[in-house]
């Protein structure tokens, strides 16, 4: 497993009620696959900048199309540019990989005649791994859990032991770029109150 997949995971268990946002999940799923990745050697930091690092194979179908995808000319992608290239859409794509790999099942409710239901962990060693990583408070783990507001909202300063400086760059950018989509959210729905407030001549 890696560290989007146990994100997932772990963002599914501890939060059943109250459902991530699909954009922050993305954002917060792709700058852990650029952690996973910087582990793996594929790719390093200059900077921000993501420097393409030597081929791997991670065995994780979607990592190794992470891996394939960062710019290769000077001057590289930055790593907030990764997050909102590559996290388009990612959400959905985790949890489709996960679904097909056996790691997500569908609880459905019983007085329910239609839908597909809800996808929750199936109980694995890949979840058992997750929750391990979890309740071990590891802290590249907790501090993109925090940014998506598992397990408090919390900052990068509130993850100690992460050490290696371009992890901390990372988890910065996620963050931050969390909190970007946050505002632009909280924009639109003040121009749609406006907006809702002419036609209604108030």
């Amino acid at each position: 497993m890696t560290t989007p997949r146990d994100l997932l995971i772990v963002a599914l268990d501890a939060a059943p009620g109250r459902p991530v946002e699909p954009g922050d999940f993305s954002l917060a799923l792709a700058g852990a696959e650029v952690i996973d990745l910087l582990e793996a050697w594929a790719l390093t930091l200059d900077g921000e900048r993501i420097v393409p690092g030597h081929p791997s194979v991670t065995g994780d179908r979607l990592l190794d199309q992470a891996a394939s995808s960062p710019a290769r000319q000077v001057p590289y992608e930055s790593v907030d540019d990764w997050l909102w290239r590559r996290g388009r859409g990612l959400s959905a794509a985790y949890l489709t990989a996960l679904e097909e790999d056996g790691q997500l099942t569908r609880r459905r409710r019983r007085w329910a005649l239609f839908g597909t239901g809800r996808l929750v962990p199936a109980d694995s060693p890949a979840r058992r791994r997750a929750a391990n990583r979890w309740t071990s408070h590891e802290p590249v783990l907790a501090a993109l859990a925090a940014a998506l507001g598992i397990g408090g909202r919390g900052t990068v300063d509130d993850a100690p032991g992460v050490a290696d400086d371009a992890v901390v760059t990372v988890l910065i950018a996620v963050h931050g770029a969390v909190r970007e989509l946050e505002a632009v959210r909280q924009r639109r729905a003040i121009e749609q109150d406006a907006f809702d407030n002419i036609w209604r001549g108030e």
